[in-house]
């Protein structure tokens, strides 16, 4: 007979006892009232007033791109300083700021991807996810798509915070010359201690987020707007022609000056990567409110400023600022940068989670710094490797003009996969007309197109680090990505077929064990070696087993109707299927509740999680798949612990391993 389970969220005397005793804590989330499953994020979310989301918006999505007029129109100059500051080359550089930010952000980003949405979550991986399921099945061309733009958005994650902290930090030099030869330390230093305290969480500082950004796009729009009205000509630049005709006058410089006037759109993806955040209509709202109107009233105000001071080129955004008023200005652009910073470290957790999730990267310990938000997470892992980068950036460039050559490949590149995979998906889903999403997305992977060739250039100059950078990922994630595959072809290949293994075994004279078995199998269809492996050595199956497949769907969140489902395939065998979305935390203790209420009866305390260890031996093989699979090997042993990942009870778990040749 099988052990009774007691009503959720209640204890006997003696559970509660040993509960403590033995500090199984985790094993209370099995019993966790349903009431209390429901996912606080989402509660907070539909809590909070649109005006609250709206200034959340401001200060976490457009942090990178609002820091961008610190040096965007700077470096566009620089540009082009072979042809003079003259009046018909500023309004062409400001004419190509101004229409890169209608046509790459407004028009793409704000009224076309955030409309494609995968259950209110965007990024990279979400829009991946939507074209996989739109063609039905795996395409490898498709899959190598979101590898790539998965490892261009690490490249960006690493420079942003060194150019945006340098340029800022750089600043002081106008306050005090002195200054000057503190700029690396004092930038090292702030660097150091932002990502020091990623471990404790976001959640206080990032209440002052949405405010201090408020603070900074307005002052934005002030200082521009003031020197906008004394120079009221610079409005002529909204004519597309001014653009036009300085490339087409200074076709040896177009190259450079379109790199450098890329610069003013970094930061774009975070618009459709934080959608699940905050939702489409306070981020649309947040852009054509305050965010654009306020970028472009100071590329504006800077133009003007240096039409009448050409002097000023060397650095426009600092030296229209009152010399009084400069002390507080760099400042508060050392918090708007360190907040732009803090966007695109969260972001990097958050699309590692997700790769992690989609089976592209190996298992790494995730931990949860708030108990409101699920989506405030922390991964020393990629912390710290995204520290090194940083730091070592900043002590190879030494300078913000010297580190804009680096920025703008991996985020043109990570906007082209981006177009091509929408394309893909709103083709394929049939949602739009296959000549509609032509005429869209042709124009803008053009422009991208540009873009990218004239970053390309860089390479030399530093343009090669976020390529290097993002080759690296990419050869560990399709190594992870074809390890596991291999993998489960060999164990789907030599395993036994499930139906026949119960069927005999309910014939079988084994001795039979009290409580429950969980064994954690990959493949739902055939029996795990762990079971096989307890069964050869102990002659023994417990009165119940329940072989336990964690599966990631496609979406971001799994519903709680989609998160268990069970089947009966015998008096003493099971099949329970828990399901997590990319962008879930798979905790199996906690998703017990779910597995409760799908019909699986166990007793707590009589309950044991089985999990085999496979441990890839690598072949003789020679070549390229040798390499992959040596860096899969190495990989597998990196791994975080499953117990850890899947959040099982730390004593009530049993680990069998075997050697694999890959």
């Amino acid at each position: 007979m099988l052990a009774q389970s007691h009503p959720p969220g209640r204890f006997t005397a003696n559970q509660r006892t040993r509960l403590l005793d033995t500090e199984e804590l985790d094993l209370a989330d099995y019993l966790r009232d349903e009431s209390e499953d429901v996912g606080a994020e989402a509660l907070a979310h539909k809590q909070q007033g649109f005006a609250a989301l709206l200034i959340g918006a401001v200060g976490v999505v457009y942090g990178d791109i609002g820091t961008s007029p610190i040096y965007a129109f700077r470096e566009a100059l620089h540009a082009a300083a072979p042809v003079g500051v003259v009046e018909a080359n500023v309004l062409g550089l400001l004419s190509l700021l101004i229409w890169t930010l209608i046509l790459v952000v407004t028009v793409k980003y704000v009224f076309v991807l955030l409309r494609a949405d995968n259950r209110g979550e965007g990024g990279i991986l979400a829009i991946y996810t939507l074209a996989r399921l739109s063609i039905g099945h795996r395409s490898l061309p498709v899959l190598m798509l979101a590898i790539c733009g998965a490892a261009l958005f690490a490249g960006d994650a690493i420079i942003t915070p060194a150019i945006s902290v340098l340029s800022a930090v750089e600043g002081a030099g106008l306050v005090l010359p002195s200054l000057t030869d503190w700029v690396v330390p004092t930038t090292l230093a702030i660097l150091m201690v932002l990502f020091a305290v990623q471990s404790r969480g976001t959640g206080p500082i990032a209440v002052a987020f949405g405010p201090i950004m408020c603070l900074w796009f307005l002052t934005l729009a002030g200082f521009g707007l003031w020197h906008l009205v004394a120079n009221p000509a610079v409005l002529a630049a909204f004519n597309p022609l001014w653009g036009i005709r300085f490339l087409m006058n200074n076709a040896g410089l177009a190259f450079a000056v379109m790199g450098a006037v890329f610069l003013a759109v970094t930061g774009a993806e975070a618009l459709y990567a934080d959608l699940g955040h905050f939702g489409r209509r306070p981020i649309m709202m947040a852009w054509i409110v305050l965010v654009f109107p306020a970028l472009l009233l100071n590329y504006l105000g800077q133009g003007a400023y240096v039409l009448s001071h050409p002097f000023a080129a060397d650095d426009p955004f600092f030296h229209m600022v009152p010399p009084s008023m400069l002390p507080y200005m760099v400042l508060l652009t050392t918090a708007a940068t360190v907040i732009a910073s803090q966007a695109v470290i969260s972001g990097a957790y958050s699309m590692a989670r997700a790769a992690i999730q989609l089976g592209l990267i190996p298992r790494m310990r995730i931990s949860h710094t708030s108990h409101d938000q699920s989506g405030q997470i922390y991964i020393a892992a990629v912390n710290w490797g995204l520290l090194i980068g940083v730091l070592w950036l900043v002590l190879s460039f030494r300078s913000s003009s010297a580190l804009a050559s680096a920025y703008g490949i991996a985020v043109t590149g990570t906007m082209i996969i981006t177009t091509l995979l929408a394309a893909t998906y709103a083709v394929n889903a049939g949602r739009v007309r296959p000549l509609v999403v032509i005429g869209i997305a042709v124009p803008l992977a053009l422009i991208e197109l540009a873009f990218l060739a004239s970053n390309l250039v860089k390479m030399g100059d530093g343009g090669y680090v976020p390529v290097l950078v993002a080759l690296g990922i990419i050869l560990v994630m399709w190594a992870w990505w074809r390890g596991t595959q291999k993998l489960l072809a060999k164990a789907h290949r030599t395993q036994v077929g499930l139906p026949s293994f119960v069927a005999s075994m309910e014939k079988s004279s084994v001795s039979i064990i009290p409580g429950t078995a969980f064994f954690l199998t990959p493949d739902p269809e055939t029996v795990p070696s762990a079971l096989l492996h307890n069964l050869k050595h102990y002659r023994g199956l417990h009165e119940q087993t329940v072989l336990l497949t964690v599966e990631t769907l496609r979406t971001p969140h799994a519903t709680e109707e989609e998160r268990a489902a069970y089947e009966r395939l015998s008096p003493r065998f099971g099949r329970l299927i828990l399901r997590f979305g990319y962008m879930d935390t798979p905790n199996v203790a906690r998703a017990m509740v779910a597995a409760r209420r799908s019909g699986v009866k166990f007793d707590v305390m009589a309950t044991t999680f089985f999990l085999g260890r496979k441990r890839p031996v690598v072949t003789s093989e020679a070549g390229l798949g040798r390499v992959l699979d040596r860096i899969y090997m190495i990989l597998s042993r990196l791994a975080a612990d499953p117990t850890e990942y899947y959040h099982l009870p730390r004593n009530r778990v049993v680990e069998l391993g075997e050697r694999v040749t890959l």
